[in-house]
């Protein structure tokens, strides 16, 4: 008798809701924070306050009551927890011995309490002095070719050290400056920029209160950004239609209990959000967009023959676009049927989505890195652009692009300099301000370092903050290339994985946290980032520092700049570092236009706009208008289909903030206990004789030669489309190819990787 087919996983439940405080109790009671955490919480991004560390999500002028979200709180408790990591930790542990720890295990030490040098002899980090490792460090760099460095960028740092740290390394001799914009949203940067002429969204914040739909491609704010639930609460009660393009069906798109309201908290009444949730295969949003497309200028071609008016904005398009004829004789002459076959979506679903988007007079188009991390990502952005354009949907109220951005000031950072692209940097304001010439040379993307450090290319490595080896493609691969490296610095909060894989000397630089206290000599100091509206908020820490000799990353860069640099009359990083504030007249003197009166405005409520261009249909294209363009392709995969390959879409669960792993609850997913899992739909299980439970592993199939393997995933049957497999990020990184990326970016394509399941040596 045949066994019954196994059933697929699917979580019911709200995001939200008591869920969602029992999972930060739970975070509370193992970090045990120190007093005033919660003090802290109440303060998290409001005016005056300190601002969070994880998502880049607005900070609105008038906020919520608790103005922070499941993973921002979890985000400030992990960092304020009472766990120390002290050198007295190190010397019980080799490094070869904790690099058979897991991630969680590992940042679950707490928080890191003095400078730290790696010795060879015994296979341990131990505890050095700062100006020791200031000195060693700026003396390596002194006998090293610039180019040949890297200096990488969390996009946790604020904008004073993002803006000191990239002007040491042009002052050292280089734009080798890659950052988490590059490693995970750099297309939303290209492809954006490309066909408005922003390289940001066009959207503020008050825009979602004056839409009339959201189409919304590829981000899950259940897991990501779970603040943007309240406005799309808001918006659905609103009436607002909310049509979403997802493969997985993420709960946080689907219905939220509102952890703020105490009627629906008791009540237990979820809010329903998605008006229609189409889940599509992975890469298929090109096609699924075509088709929307299609429908408009199908039904437009019917109204005009009939003698009514247009459905398109004409007067925008003839006025402010280019590109529009072609685009609408390709988008008529594809068939639905290949539109079907590319997307997986049935075409009445999609010509009903387009009905929705043809009766809203103000639409949104909201997207994530299920959008943009493939081969063809920059197509994907363009799709949708031409979808907005069709009716004026972009320089307008309540209408426009928005992507989401993950880190808190990832765009921030590119903002005030952290580019490896010269053309993006007014470098004749820093050749005049500090009397230098900077290099004009290109640097290296993150892929560009990786294929670097490979080839020898690269000799030595500081990160400023972030968890690089863990996070980049390939790892397998690069994890013995990293080793090769004459030097490694990495400067952090707690012990990451990427610590571990270091170079012939490595160095790991404690750095304070942001909501702690940062006094220099002027006395408190305070920083400032950016959101994914283009607003800039002053954060104030005020909780006591993990240990005294920490040092704020703003004075770390400081350190390595004066023990790396001749001494020169214009650069007075001790000056700078005594007072912030003459950091951020520096930012305003380089990019007057944004920053005008910056001191005087960062704490201005809601943060102060520095403005976009295309916000007001100002389009800094070549052409100088907004470009319709025509896709040459339909997928966004950079393989195709083949029998027995899969697309495997990585992922973030519930209980994580990039390579932080908090816990091993997915609780948005109804997954608990582990995270080596492969989700997987029921019919491909049967298809191939896998049952729920089964181990298998994973193997690469880019055709390319190299072996790339995942061992050890318990079969997990899920609600995803055929063909595509689920699995966590960062644990599938070894599968992603270091030359799959976006063609345009070259961010890692890690949404839809080839690989193959490779059965268990004694099935079931």
């Amino acid at each position: 008798m045949a066994k019954k087919a196994d059933k697929a996983y699917q979580y019911e439940g709200p995001a939200g809701g008591w869920g969602s405080l029992r999972s930060i109790g739970k975070v509370a009671l193992r970090e045990k924070p120190q007093a005033g955490t919660f003090s802290t919480l109440l303060h998290q991004n409001k005016t005056g306050g300190f601002m969070c560390s994880s998502c880049a999500w607005a900070k609105p002028a008038h906020p919520h009551p608790f103005e922070f979200c499941e993973n921002g709180a979890k985000s400030t408790i992990w960092e304020l927890t009472t766990d120390r990591c002290t050198p007295a930790f190190f010397s019980k542990h080799t490094v070869t011995e904790l690099l058979e720890w897991n991630d969680h295990d590992l940042e679950m030490q707490g928080r890191l309490t003095e400078p730290l040098r790696y010795d060879a002899g015994s296979d341990r980090y131990v505890a050095c002095d700062w100006n020791e490792a200031f000195r060693d460090i700026g003396q390596r760099l002194q006998a090293m070719e610039p180019r040949r460095t890297v200096f990488y960028a969390s996009g946790k740092a604020s904008l004073e050290a993002s803006y000191l740290y990239a002007l040491f390394a042009r002052m050292y001799g280089h734009n080798n400056l890659p950052d988490s914009s590059n490693m995970c949203h750099e297309t939303t940067s290209v492809g954006l920029k490309k066909v408005t002429g922003s390289p940001v969204g066009t959207c503020v914040f008050e825009d979602f209160e004056h839409c009339d739909a959201i189409f919304y491609f590829g981000q899950n704010p259940g897991t990501c950004s779970p603040r943007f639930l309240h406005p799309l609460q808001e918006a659905a009660k609103r009436g607002c239609k909310i049509v979403v393009f997802n493969p997985i069906r993420e709960q946080g798109l689907v219905r939220f209990v509102n952890p703020q309201n105490p009627l629906q908290m008791l009540s237990d009444s979820p809010t329903e959000l998605a008006h229609m949730y189409l889940q599509l295969r992975c890469g298929g949003d090109i096609a699924a967009i075509l088709g929307l497309c299609k429908h408009i200028l199908a039904v437009d071609t019917q109204r005009l023959n009939d003698g009514q008016p247009s459905l398109l904005d004409r007067e925008f398009i003839d006025r402010h676009t280019r590109g529009f004829e072609a685009f609408a004789h390709h988008a008529s002459a594809v068939p639905w049927e290949d539109i079907e076959r590319e997307s997986s979506l049935d075409r009445h679903d999609l010509q009903a989505a387009a009905d929705i988007y043809m009766r809203a007079e103000r639409v949104i188009g909201v997207y994530g890195m299920g959008l943009t991390q493939h081969v063809h990502g920059s197509q994907s952005i363009a799709m949708l652009v031409n979808l907005l354009l069709l009716r004026g949907n972009i320089g307008r109220q309540g209408a426009g692009v928005s992507p989401v951005r993950g880190h808190s000031n990832v765009q921030g950072q590119r903002t005030v300099g952290i580019s490896e692209k010269p053309a993006l940097v007014p470098m004749d304001k820093l050749e005049a301000l500090f009397a230098f010439e900077p290099p004009k040379e290109k640097g290296m993307t993150t892929v560009d370092t990786c294929e670097g450090v490979c080839d020898g290319k690269v000799r030595a490595f500081i990160g400023l903050g972030g968890n690089f080896v863990r996070a980049i493609p390939d790892r397998d691969r690069m994890e013995p290339a990293w080793r090769s490296l004459d030097l490694t610095v990495y400067i952090a909060t707690k012990l990451n994985r990427s610590h571990l894989v270091h170079g012939q000397a490595s160095y790991i630089l404690p750095c304070l946290a942001r909501s702690e206290l940062d006094t220099q000599a002027s006395g408190p100091q305070a920083v400032s980032m950016e959101d994914s509206f283009s607003h800039i908020y002053g954060s104030m820490g005020r909780r006591r520092p993990a240990s005294p000799t920490l040092l704020s990353e703003p004075a770390i860069v400081a350190g390595l700049a004066k023990a790396t640099l001749p001494a020169h009359p214009r650069w007075k990083w001790d000056d700078w570092i005594a007072d912030y504030a003459r950091i951020r007249d520096l930012i305003e003197q380089t990019y007057p236009d944004q920053f005008h009166d910056f001191n005087k405005r960062m704490f201005q409520a809601g943060g102060f706009y520095r403005g976009n261009p295309a916000h007001e249909r100002e389009w800094k294209t070549e052409s100088g208008k907004a470009e319709f363009t025509t896709p040459d392709v339909l997928s966004a995969l950079g393989v195709g289909d083949a029998p027995g390959r899969f697309h495997l879409i990585t992922m973030r669960s519930n209980d994580q903030f990039n390579t932080t792993i908090y816990g091993y609850d997915d609780r948005l997913r109804g997954l608990t206990g582990s995270r080596m899992i492969l989700l997987i739909h029921p019919g491909d299980m049967q298809q191939m004789g896998l049952h729920e439970g089964d181990i298998v592993d994973l193997v690469g199939d880019a055709e390319d030669g190299i072996y790339r393997h995942v061992d050890g995933l318990t079969i997990k049957p899920f609600n995803i489309p055929r063909g595509c497999l689920g699995g966590y990020y960062p644990e599938m990184n070894a599968l992603v190819p270091l030359w799959y990326h976006d063609r345009a970016s070259k961010t890692p394509a890690a949404k839809g990787v080839p690989v193959r399941i490779r059965l268990p040596a004694n099935p079931g």
